[in-house]
């Protein structure tokens, strides 16, 4: 079952008796459990109905023998095992979950770890109840989560904006998530998040970025491009040289994808094989007339090159500000 169809059943109060939920990105597992603490019982039914258990500090047989209670003056009872990808044998609920009871919602929170599906107690979880993997999103997929997120809150933001959210918050869901709802407390409904809010409120520059910094190389503005690689030489901790060197890795990959498309007439389904919004793919086509299929394999060449000096390989100690100004005077002449 989907993380928003579980979401919507819970609202609904059509509760399953247990949720076990797995996987590496803990924002959905989190979201699923809070909803359940703070949704099912009311504020004087959770004294004797809530119970919170941890997985270094618990077992199998704990949890089955708190799980088999049944609830005082209320209808359910919510026991929450968190960190619980510690506990020993997590096999052994099988017979608990064979005739789970009705009126306990056992959520299991087993963070970073997937139960093999082909188990006995896997195929029982997802008879009677559910059994929920919460995959990380790929990178490409994070600007589309992004703007769902936003959209939600009832404000709305540009893809270049959303990317750059993306691309400075990373793949956390948990950061990002928060970082969207602290603009939704100070900006009036119907706002858009723009790069002057996002530059205020979360510190990212709206004009010196990663984003900026390939935006000037399509275009071959050196004179652009020299000035961000300054500010990135001046602030190092915000702009970390590995991490611009992955990024326009991936750029000029894409560069190069691009050359070889089949698909250049269209740019919907040339932005789905490259994998970005078709908000960029007019800049990508820029960047292709400005560097040919034989400059871009020694761009990537380059890319490798600096990649390795940026992380102190072959005891190269050259200062990284020195090494990205080096790598883009490479790249545009």
């Amino acid at each position: 079952m989907k993380f928003e169809q579980i979401i919507k059943d819970i609202k609904n109060k059509a509760y399953k008796p247990i949720y076990f939920l797995m996987g590496d990105e803990a924002f959905y597992i989190d979201e699923i459990t809070n909803l359940i603490a703070t949704s099912v019982l009311q504020e004087h039914e959770k004294d004797f109905n809530q119970t919170v258990l941890y997985g270094k500090d618990t077992s199998v047989n704990e949890i089955v023998s708190v799980a088999k209670r049944f609830p005082m003056m209320s209808e359910h009872q919510v026991v929450i095992v968190k960190e619980a990808q510690h506990i020993r044998k997590i096999e052994d609920l099988d017979s608990y979950v064979k005739q789970p009871l009705n009126s306990t919602i056992l959520v299991i929170n087993y963070k970073f770890k997937k139960l093999d599906k082909r188990k006995a107690v896997a195929k029982l979880i997802d008879k009677t109840g559910i059994l929920f993997l919460s995959d990380k999103l790929r990178d490409y997929q994070v600007p589309n989560w992004i703007n769902a997120k936003i959209k939600e809150t009832g404000l709305s933001i540009q893809p270049k904006n959303s990317l750059l959210l993306a691309e400075f918050l990373g793949t956390n869901l948990s950061k990002i998530n928060n970082e969207i709802n602290k603009l939704k407390l100070i900006l009036p409904k119907g706002s858009e998040i723009s790069a002057e809010v996002i530059e205020k409120n979360i510190g990212i520059s709206k004009d010196y970025n990663v984003f900026e910094l390939q935006s000037a190389l399509a275009k071959k503005d050196i004179l652009k491009a020299n000035r961000i690689s300054i500010y990135f030489a001046q602030n190092p901790k915000e702009n970390p040289l590995v991490v611009t060197i992955s990024s326009l890795f991936n750029y000029f990959s894409k560069i190069l994808q691009l050359h070889f498309s089949k698909n250049k007439m269209n740019d919907n389904v040339l932005a789905g094989e490259l994998k970005v919004h078709p908000f960029f793919v007019k800049e990508y086509k820029v960047a292709a007339q400005h560097y040919s299929p034989k400059k871009l394999v020694k761009i990537v060449s380059y890319l490798r090159e600096y990649d390795l000096k940026s992380k102190g390989v072959n005891n190269v100690s050259t200062p990284d500000g020195e090494l990205l100004k080096e790598l883009l005077f490479k790249i545009m002449h």
